[in-house]
């Protein structure tokens, strides 16, 4: 096995290990502050949370995985054309894991507090007598298409091109947070298959009745995102080799950096630096 082959495995693993790592914190941080603090923070509070985890994973993870974090993100970004099926596969799986593991840790820390209680709660989604103002199925459904339609297409968007270094992720998280606001009166936000998950097998009950409700209606809404950012950013994608002869070389990844964290550009012969290859042409 040559140098490259070992080298582009190595950061597949780390992209694919970043992912169940990052949405693992996304549910114990973001869904924990709806558990643990709820009461304290209120639905301003726990929007700000889910936003600002989102954020700060952004900058842990961008440059290694993109920061998906969210099914229903990588289902978008597969439509359009910047992954392919088998790393969104790898990608779903880490993120459905990461999902179950962040709420097992949740659920741990939460039976720790004296009265509080997780059954049929514990953070999940649920519409009718589980929503907060009573919507009912197909208004959840069409919520929550929605809500994951706005979050997918500001994140296909802001990701499409190299961009200022250090705004790109803010954005996003500014989306989700704005996602969170409207929708946890409505179902309590889910947009994230993953997020849903996790919180509804420790809650049982009508947490898990309902789950299929919040894992599909947020892919239905990756997908029209998609379609909707195909209408207002047209163009196909530019072949690697006629894209480097026009623009330079193809970052790799959202967040305008490549697999591993290096903005295209930064560090090579032209910045002083020793000379780096892109993975394909190393």
């Amino acid at each position: 096995m040559d140098t490259s082959t070992t080298e582009t495995r190595a950061t597949e693993t780390r992209a694919v290990v970043a992912e169940f790592v990052g949405t693992a914190m996304l549910v114990f941080f973001a869904v924990g502050s709806a558990v643990l603090a709820g009461d304290y923070i209120n639905a301003v509070g726990i929007s700000l949370a889910f936003g600002f985890t989102l954020l700060a994973l952004a900058y842990a993870f961008g440059g290694i995985s993109g920061c998906h974090v969210n099914p229903a993100v990588t289902l978008g970004v597969l439509l359009a054309r910047r992954i392919d099926i088998r790393t969104a596969i790898e990608y779903w799986v880490a993120q459905l894991v990461g999902g179950i593991v962040g709420a097992a840790v949740l659920f741990l820390l939460a039976k720790q507090v004296p009265r509080l209680v997780t059954d049929d709660a514990f953070g999940s989604n649920g519409y009718g007598g589980r929503s907060p103002v009573g919507i009912g199925g197909g208004g959840a459904f069409l919520a929550e298409v929605l809500l994951t339609l706005l979050l997918v297409f500001v994140f296909l968007t802001v990701t499409r091109e190299v961009v200022p270094a250090g705004v790109e992720p803010v954005p996003v998280g500014l989306a989700f947070a704005v996602v969170n606001l409207v929708g946890i009166p409505l179902t309590w936000a889910s947009v994230n298959p993953a997020r849903s998950l996790g919180p509804a097998l420790f809650a049982g009950g009508g947490a898990l009745s309902q789950l299929w409700l919040f894992l599909v209606a947020p892919m239905i809404g990756g997908v029209l995102a998609a379609g909707l950012h195909m209408l207002t950013h047209p163009g196909h994608p530019v072949a690697e080799g006629e894209r480097e002869q026009v623009s330079g070389p193809r970052p790799h990844m959202p967040w305008g950096r490549r697999l591993g964290g290096r903005r295209p550009g930064a560090g090579g012969p032209e910045a002083g630096g020793p000379e780096t290859k892109p993975p394909e042409a190393a």
